[in-house]
């Protein structure tokens, strides 16, 4: 069964189209398909090797062996390619929480999952940190960006699961917001902050945002 998830408003920009959700992704045809994961993997030990910031669209073409031409008709500019490797990734850490196992996924309950969703969250934007900056949408989209409006729904989902009341869907834009992975950048790399603190942090953000909404029900 496809999920129904959120589709943000269109809205002209002259940035590129952002990160996809699960069951989003347009289907190609089977010679495009392996053309595209042929160009994502040689990118992708490239990023491995030399992170993302340093990889020019002219490495990944010289590594996959075509012309730069192809690569750039292909995925646009490098935030095109950059969010093209980052949509796997996403893909799977989505569909942890939309119909993976508790209490990350569903059974669990609300608060429970909301504690899970944060520390997975983190996780997996320290994991592909340099993809997420070097893809990092322009200040005009930055909240309508797909993946991260399925983000805040979810938020605002279970903060309504937990009992929440008042201006739910505002809680959740702001507890999403320490969840932006150039805050978790700042925080570990430029801050030096132990994961575990960050993890205690979104926890304590969390029972603060529910206890009190709670109480006024």
């Amino acid at each position: 069964m496809t999920a129904q998830l959120p589709r943000p408003a269109e809205t002209p920009s002259p940035c590129r189209p952002e990160l996809p959700v699960v069951d989003q992704t347009p289907r190609e045809r089977s010679d495009a398909a392996r053309n595209r994961a042929r160009l994502l993997d040689a990118a992708t030990a490239l990023v491995r090797e030399h992170g993302a910031q340093n990889v020019t669209m002219e490495a990944v073409a010289d590594a996959a062996c075509v012309g730069k031409g192809t690569l750039f008709r292909r995925f646009g500019d490098r935030e095109g390619l950059m969010l093209a490797l980052l949509e796997h990734a996403e893909e799977e850490y989505q569909r942890g929480y939309l119909f993976g196992p508790p209490p990350l996924g569903p059974g669990a309950e609300p608060l429970e999952r909301l504690d899970a969703f944060g520390a997975a969250t983190i996780r997996h934007l320290l994991c592909s940190m340099d993809l997420y900056l070097a893809a990092d949408a322009c200040a005009s989209r930055r909240y309508t960006v797909p993946a991260g409006v399925l983000r805040v729904t979810h938020v605002a989902m279970l903060l309504r699961q937990a009992g929440a009341v008042g201006d739910v869907e505002l809680v959740a834009q702001t507890l999403a917001g320490y969840l932006d992975p150039a805050l978790i950048h700042h925080l570990v790399q430029q801050r030096g902050l132990p994961l575990e603190r960050i993890e205690a942090g979104w926890r304590e953000l969390v029972v603060r945002a529910v206890a009190p909404l709670s109480s006024a029900s």
